[in-house]
């Protein structure tokens, strides 16, 4: 990849929700605004213990965002716009594999310098009903989830309408066409694990209905034409022990058959790696159910994830190698919405059933605010590989530390340290210990 130091053009093709609908009334253009300069230094350490190249990298990026208020009368209009600028700070040639997920390569496989992203959102809004065009930037949907995992967020590029008309109901529906990956200035198609040609048309509606203020039913309907369709359905329900005690329950269901032209070459999905009833199309069905109990300052969570026989979970990313251009960020460049998520594996290949675990504690409670700790363990089994043999294992067991600074000058500047330790039979990802230290700030002078 080029180096790149400054955008290009503005890319109006993504999109922001925009502020929060439920006020109907518009308070004004101005009068809503907000600027915030924010800034983020990442060291990031993969160290494969299988002896394949490790990675060491270190850069920072400062970003400005601007969120309008809405224009008065019965239509309100508004803009969101963002701009970031990157620039590397360590680790050259020898410790930035040029197919990675940090940061763009230059000419001669060393990583550029810096790069930098800019775009915006036209939005408008009726009573509780908002349409935003242009750049979607953390969206949290549960069949699209931006990744902010690494130095710059991932952004998405088309159209989304949201209301809140009928108290308690949420309607999402929108088309996205386009996305910028994690580590590039660049926007392309769509595709999935294993996709060598894009597909410009993701499309989704849902709701989310508030039944009690501690129940809550989410259904969504998602189509990536070419690749897969995609159904969903999720229940969450908090209920309050009293004291400070209070039981979760989240449970979440997808599933997910082939369309149009998967399958096809071109159109592959490799099943994250595993086996696949029909190699190359997706057939999957995969629920999860996790349950957290939540006391003074700690909290237990236990769960369990169970992917089907017929093919591993799919999930919206950017591809592979694309029109014989490698994107590293393609596959697992996007978030998904499972708790297997993890630092370092995702656990979602077919037959995979695994157990889950984690405690985390506030140290508000002892007199320290603003710090908070977790530690996390995954083990998947059953996992079947290509040839269809089911005995393969994974396991992975996640540390991190969380402190913002509570109050005086530095209030609000946090320091995040996250260290994933991740073993595999040989069937899945490389041995890997992943370490990685982010500094975070923002100042909002508007």
């Amino acid at each position: 990849m080029e180096r790149t130091t400054l955008p290009a053009a503005i890319i109006l093709a993504g999109l922001s929700i925009g502020v929060n609908a439920e006020d109907a009334k518009p308070h004004g253009f101005i009068e809503d605004s907000q600027a915030t300069v924010s800034n983020r230094t990442y060291y990031y350490s993969n160290d494969n213990r299988d002896g394949g190249l490790d990675q060491r990298e270190t850069a920072t990026a400062l970003k400005f965002a601007f969120t309008s208020g809405f224009t008065q009368g019965t239509v309100g209009f508004g803009v969101d716009v963002a701009s970031l600028v990157a620039v590397h700070l360590d680790g050259g040639k020898g410790h930035h594999p040029d197919a990675n997920t940090f940061f763009p390569s230059d000419s001669d496989g060393s990583a550029a310098h810096s790069w930098s992203r800019v775009g915006g959102t036209l939005k408008a809004r009726l009573s509780k009903t908002e349409l935003g065009v242009g750049n979607i930037f953390t969206p949290n949907l549960p069949i699209l989830v931006a990744t902010d995992s690494r130095l710059v967020y991932q952004n998405f590029g088309g159209g989304i309408l949201t209301s809140k008309e009928i108290d308690g109901l949420t309607l999402t529906a929108g088309k996205i066409d386009q996305s910028s990956g994690r580590a590039t200035s660049n926007s392309t198609g769509l595709a999935i694990a294993g996709g060598t040609k894009d597909s410009n048309d993701f499309r989704f509606a849902g709701a989310d209905w508030k039944a009690t203020k501690d129940l809550t039913f989410q259904y969504y309907f998602a189509r990536l034409e070419n690749y897969y369709k995609q159904n969903y359905l999720g229940l969450v329900h908090v209920l309050p022990l009293g004291d400070e005690q209070s039981f979760k329950t989240d449970l979440r269901y997808f599933d997910s058959s082939s369309d149009g032209k998967n399958g096809d070459v071109g159109y592959r999905f490799n099943n994250n790696g595993g086996f696949a009833k029909t190699p190359g199309e997706v057939d999957n069905k995969t629920w999860s159910a996790m349950f957290t109990y939540s006391f003074g300052g700690h909290a237990i969570l236990l769960g369990h994830e169970s992917v089907s026989d017929d093919g591993g979970f799919v999930w919206l990313n950017q591809g592979n190698v694309v029109d014989g251009r490698n994107r590293p960020e393609g596959n697992g460049g996007t978030a998904f919405y499972l708790f297997t998520d993890a630092i370092v594996g995702n656990f979602s290949r077919a037959g995979e059933q695994t157990n889950f675990g984690q405690y985390s504690y506030d140290f508000t409670k002892l007199g320290i605010p603003g710090l908070k700790t977790s530690i996390s363990y995954l083990r998947g089994d059953d996992i079947k590989d290509v040839a269809g043999g089911s005995d393969h294992k994974e396991w992975e067991r996640d540390i991190r530390i969380d402190y913002i600074i509570p109050s005086g000058l530095l209030k609000g500047f946090g320091t995040t340290l996250r260290h994933g330790t991740y073993r595999s039979d040989g069937s899945a990802l490389p041995d890997t210990d992943q370490t990685r230290l982010i500094f975070n700030y923002s100042y909002s002078f508007l």
